[in-house]
């Protein structure tokens, strides 16, 4: 179930207060083009808001940056693996 449809409209975001990237600058989470994501994903991993990052930006279409940890082909590659099931 995503994280938005088991919380208020209002704390469906919350969780990016508490987020690492919202102690950082964007461009670790948005790259220029051919640009490394390794930041970016190592500092995801170390987040305890990755899930609830991951999902906003896949409920979302999020289709730039680096989200929860994933890419934006990543993030791709998930959404039709999950719209084959």
């Amino acid at each position: 179930m995503p994280i938005n449809a088991i919380l208020p409209a209002a704390d469906a975001l919350s969780w990016q207060e508490s987020a690492l990237c919202a102690q950082t600058g964007p461009e670790f989470f948005f790259p220029e083009p051919g640009s490394s994501t390794r930041e970016a994903k190592q500092l995801c991993g170390a987040c305890d808001m990755r899930a609830a990052c991951l999902d906003y930006a896949l409920t979302h279409d999020e289709r730039f940056g680096v989200w929860g940890g994933l890419s934006e082909k990543e993030r791709y590659s998930l959404r039709r693996a999950r719209e084959t099931r």
